[in-house]
Parts: structure tokens; C-alpha cells; sequence
């Protein structure tokens, strides 16, 4: 069974905008909602290291931003 998706689209779409796009087609959108799903899973996962390395089980900010500048 596959994953449902986490990230809606429209959202992304949007995004996809404001970034200069003038239209974005349904794959694209696709596209980029799972690999910021797969993007933030990684940087989730390395934060949670982070966190679980300082003796916390609460993720905070730091550690997300630790996660992201060391990915």
C-alpha cells in the first residue's frame, strides 16, 4: 500500500508561484510535495538524533537547525 501524502499540493503549487512560475502542472507539484516530504523526514530524523544525543525527548528549534545546515 502506498504512503499517503503528508504535504498537500495547492500549497506547493502556490509556493511553486511565488517562486516566478506562472503555471505549475499537477506532476510538478507532485514532484516537490514528496521530495520535501523525503527532505523533511531527513532532517526530522537527524534532529531527533540531536535531541536524543542531548539527553531530550522534545525536538527544538536548535536541533532542526543543526539538522538542516549538517545535511
Amino acid at each position: 500500500m502506498k504512503r499517503q501524502n503528508i504535504i498537500a499540493y495547492e500549497p506547493v503549487g502556490r509556493m511553486m508561484q511565488e517562486a516566478g512560475a506562472e503555471r505549475v502542472s499537477a506532476q510538478a507539484k507532485v514532484a516537490v510535495a514528496e521530495y520535501l516530504e523525503e527532505y523533511a523526514l531527513k532532517i526530522g530524523e537527524l534532529a531527533v538524533k540531536y535531541a536524543s544525543h542531548a539527553g531530550r525527548n522534545t525536538v527544538t528549534d536548535k536541533d532542526i537547525k543543526l539538522a538542516v545546515k549538517n545535511l
